[in-house]
């Protein structure tokens, strides 16, 4: 299975109301980059053409995913891929740092507009990093301590 480890994509979260135990809106926006789409679309025709080299000859089995009978038509791929894309699990980038009007914390992870208020997780990362979220938090984390203990 293809995987887009940077996506283009950009989806929203945003409040439903002032009551903290609400859920969110959440609107994911999958695929709505053509550079998300082509990624996987290509992944999919690498995978294909990886497993039938010989090294996979002993081994090779009848394709299961996306399946023969979407063969090389684009728009099958592509409805297979709408169909039954997933996340990693991986969110971040919802309470993103920078200057633009995107931006929801400074340099500091001070959230802009809201005095003694700090966002430390992955959510301000400006953009998704392509591995696992988890070293990357840890460091938010170191960081946003030392720039709290030393009063920035």
């Amino acid at each position: 299975m293809p995987v887009v480890c940077r996506p283009q994509s950009v989806g929203r979260v945003w409040l439903r109301s002032t009551d903290p135990t609400e859920a969110l809106n959440i609107q994911t926006n999958y695929l709505t980059s053509e550079y998300d789409m082509s990624v996987l679309l290509a992944g999919f025709k690498l995978g294909r053409e990886i497993v039938q080299t010989k090294a996979f000859d002993d081994i090779r089995g009848k394709e299961i995913i996306p399946g023969p009978e979407r063969g090389d038509d684009v728009e099958k791929l592509r409805t297979y891929i709408k169909e039954t894309c997933i996340t990693d699990w991986h969110p971040s980038g919802t309470c993103k740092m920078g200057l633009d009007n995107m931006a929801v914390v400074d340099a500091s992870l001070r959230v802009y507009g809201v005095d003694g208020l700090r966002v430390v997780d992955a959510s301000i990362m400006p953009s998704v990093v392509s591995g696992n979220l988890q070293a990357s938090i840890y460091m938010i984390g170191e960081k946003a301590a030392d720039m709290i203990a030393q009063n920035a």
